[in-house]
């Protein structure tokens, strides 16, 4: 038999992990006290407020992204007037040294 590398990858240790812990939360559901439909009335409203948080954050991320937008909106209107400025002055500095030499 080849020689094997015995360690895992981090993604094969992070899938065993994850489906560890979906089958602990299968097992916990079927094993629960309570009955079938009680425990879907939880999981349902377990699911609407967190639904409802995500939508919240969601929004709120949302905002916070609108207004990062618009200050780096007005930040680029002010370094390109800025730009355009220097360039002006720039050219009528160049245009009053050619003047000069012409005369």
């Amino acid at each position: 038999m080849a020689n094997q590398d015995s360690r895992s990858s981090p993604e094969t240790v992070f899938l065993a992990f994850l489906g560890g812990a979906i089958g602990g939360m299968i097992a916990g559901i079927l094993l629960a006290p309570k009955s079938g439909e009680e425990t879907r009335r939880v999981i349902q409203r377990h699911t609407r407020r967190t639904e409802d948080d995500i939508i919240e954050r969601a929004k709120e991320a949302r905002a916070a992204l609108d207004e990062v937008i618009e200050r780096g909106k007005h930040f680029v209107d002010e370094r390109r007037a800025d730009v355009e400025a220097a360039v002006k002055a720039g050219r009528d500095a160049m245009k009053e040294q050619m003047d000069k030499y012409r005369d």
